[in-house]
């Protein structure tokens, strides 16, 4: 059937060669060249049409052709792809196949292909099989080294595993499913191409047989048929439409049934291209010349599939008038593609300097985080240059990013060494820590109390002069501490609490005045200090009381949060309330604690910054208004603003040692 729809459009001046010819191209040869090629019949209309159209068109062709020609290939080869691009949006979501071991990707493999239709996985199968070489390529250079060091010739050297069996079985596998997939495509192609060979046969035949009767309902129908065929090869597409065109204009010239009717399909044609006109003059002012280009190319496709002929006076007038604004659009995206070559070269000037700068960055004076924290934000204001230095297209960029790969790569390794150093040295301060736990449990029930006291006053002491650990362990190894000190200090002044008669008599009058307290209404801070300083004269609790202290500075928070302070002024009120209230009752045990809590949430919040900053150097392309981004930096801002009330939180414990 193919092969028959192939020779009728060749019978029907379907090459691209005959049609350029016979309907738009001025350099054509004339129809009488082809004559013995062709039916009698078709050599009439075909030379009638041509004949018709070489005198007032060829100059207009010639002029315009270029930019004609290159958006009619385009919607051609949009025309052929359109399904494919359709069924392949949705791509399955991407996945780090890295850190997986060969069996992972093997079925990783395997899911991907029976789970998802295969055009929508190459990207993700191209991935696995990326990570899978790799990791096998380096399984077997290791096992060949092995081989080679037990003194095996390397000809004799054969390796192999079931899961690589198994993985080029997928890979056969997901290779035919992709191979029959495409043929069905083709052979879709090809069937809506004979489809389309049928109507044009059906179109002529109509011509031919001039029922005036029937004609144009049959002539409504065959359209109808024609718009709902599919895409067909691109090599046809525009062939098979300027045919059809040809014969669709035959039937308008020859009906002579209804000149009312065909005059007003004639006017509705007319007015719907003089808007595609419009539209397309206006693309014309569009900045996005990219989107311009595509815009218009949907003009194209509307005009040739959508909209049928208009009288025979009005076609070359029209054609023209759109042709020009064809012209002025490809004429603009020429003017553009040539304007961004000639700045090319200036951008790859300006990104190969940014690589020399960062292969002259001196990176040997750096000896701590901070001093790599600062090299890094160095080098990223540098690559920021380099990317905001303009795009190359691949042939040209390619070469640069290979020699920026390169600079960066020197950098990061240095860096990397570095924090491999920091590494090691961070375990070894969780050993330090841990040898101090083992001393702090091994006291907590002793009652030596004088020589437990004074050697875990020294571990905690101990425990502060040791840096950071790794972050996993950091918490895990705190709370051991922590309950470890805490058990013995509170055996500790369980057994120094003896009650008198004195902070029992503190008891009934500190209830009263928290009673009292509770129905009071403070208005300024002055009087909230004021009745703070009265409560800490009625005198100490005993300790199996002190929970009044907490009621007591739950009620003072309330009375904070009344007035008009600032967040930072009222967290650190509450703060002194509480500390004061430790100092009061000469609380060793609780300020200290209170250094180890600030000191560490000090540590958490530095680090989650730290963390936070590094992140940010992953959106160097990102805009400043990039939501993500902004989130980020509202992040660390809220971050810094709990460090410096942290830090003064620390600095009035410290001050009260003085």
């Amino acid at each position: 059937m193919l092969d028959n729809a192939n020779q009728n459009l060749d019978k029907n001046e379907l090459t691209s060669g005959e049609t350029e010819n016979n309907v738009e191209s001025s350099k054509q040869e004339t129809v009488a060249q082809t004559t013995e090629e062709e039916t009698a019949k078709d050599v009439e209309v075909v030379q009638e049409a041509t004949e018709l159209k070489e005198e007032n068109k060829a100059e207009i062709i010639d002029e315009n052709k270029e930019a004609v020609d290159e958006i009619e290939k385009s919607v051609a080869e949009n025309s052929e792809n359109n399904d494919a691009k359709e069924n392949a949006q949705e791509e399955v979501e991407a996945v780090n196949y890295s850190k997986f071991s060969l069996e992972e990707l093997v079925a990783s493999l395997k899911k991907i292909i029976s789970d998802n239709p295969v055009q929508k996985i190459k990207v993700q199968v191209e991935e696995v099989k990326s990570a899978f070489n790799k990791k096998f390529g380096a399984f077997v250079a290791e096992k060949k080294k092995a081989f080679l060091a037990e003194g095996g010739n390397i000809i004799d050297f054969q390796f192999t595993l079931p899961v690589k069996e198994e993985y080029n079985s997928l890979l056969s596998e997901y290779k035919k499913k992709r191979d029959a997939y495409y043929i069905e495509i083709d052979k879709q192609l090809n069937s809506n191409l004979e489809k389309r060979v049928k109507v044009i046969e059906d179109l002529k035949e109509l011509i031919d047989e001039a029922d005036a009767t029937t004609m144009y309902k049959k002539f409504k129908d065959i359209q109808d048929s024609w718009r709902s065929i599919g895409p067909v090869p691109k090599t046809y597409y525009n062939d098979t439409w300027k045919i059809y065109h040809h014969h669709v204009e035959r039937f308008y010239d020859l009906l002579n049934l209804s000149n009312d009717f065909r005059d007003l399909e004639f006017k509705n044609n007319l007015e719907q291209k003089l808007q595609i006109i419009e539209k397309a003059k206006a693309l014309a002012n569009e900045a996005d010349v990219n989107f311009a280009s595509k815009e218009l190319q949907d003009l194209h496709k509307i005009w040739k599939e959508d909209i049928g002929p208009v009288a025979s006076e009005m076609r070359e007038e029209i054609w023209h008038k759109f042709s020009e604004a064809t012209k002025i659009i490809h004429d603009k995206r020429h003017d553009y593609f040539k304007e961004m070559r000639s700045k090319y070269q200036q951008i790859t000037e300006k990104k190969l300097e940014v690589i020399e700068a960062i292969n002259a960055y001196d990176t040997s004076n750096n000896k701590n985080h901070s001093d790599w924290q600062k090299s890094i934000n160095d080098i990223e204001a540098l690559r920021k240059q380099y990317f905001n230095a303009g795009k190359l297209p691949y042939t040209k960029s390619e070469e640069v990013w290979q020699k920026f790969k390169k600079a960066t790569k020197k950098f990061n390794s240095a860096k990397n060494v570095f924090y491999k150093e920091e590494k090691n040295w961070q375990q070894e301060n969780l050993k330090k820590k841990i040898a101090l736990i083992e001393i702090a449990e091994s006291l907590k029930e002793s009652e030596d109390w004088e020589n437990a006291t004074n050697t875990l006053k020294k571990v905690q002491a101990d425990w502060k002069d040791i840096g950071h650990v790794p972050r996993k362990f950091s918490d895990d190894i705190w709370k051991r501490f922590k309950a470890a000190c805490n058990h013995y200090f509170d055996r500790l002044h369980q057994q120094k609490n003896n009650v008198s008669k004195e902070e029992q008599a503190n008891v009934t009058v500190k209830k009263e005045f928290l009673e009292n307290l509770k129905e009071t209404k403070l208005a300024t801070k002055e009087a909230i200090l004021s009745t703070i300083k009265d409560w800490r004269a009625l005198g100490t609790l005993p300790r199996n009381m002190r929970h009044l202290e907490g009621k007591f500075n739950k009620q003072i928070d309330k009375m904070f949060e009344t007035l008009s302070l600032d967040k930072a002024e009222i967290s650190m009120l509450k703060f002194t309330t509480v500390v004061d209230g430790y100092v009061a009752d000469n609380d060793q045990r609780k300020l200290e604690s209170e250094q180890f809590f600030i000191r560490k949430k000090i540590d958490e919040a530095n680090k989650e910054i730290q963390q936070l900053e590094n992140n940010l150097g992953f959106f160097s392309n990102a805009k400043p208004n990039n939501p993500l981004v902004m989130n980020v930096k509202n992040q660390v801002a809220k971050f810094k603003e709990d460090v410096l009330i942290w830090e003064q939180k620390l600095n009035y414990l410290k001050n009260l040692d003085n």
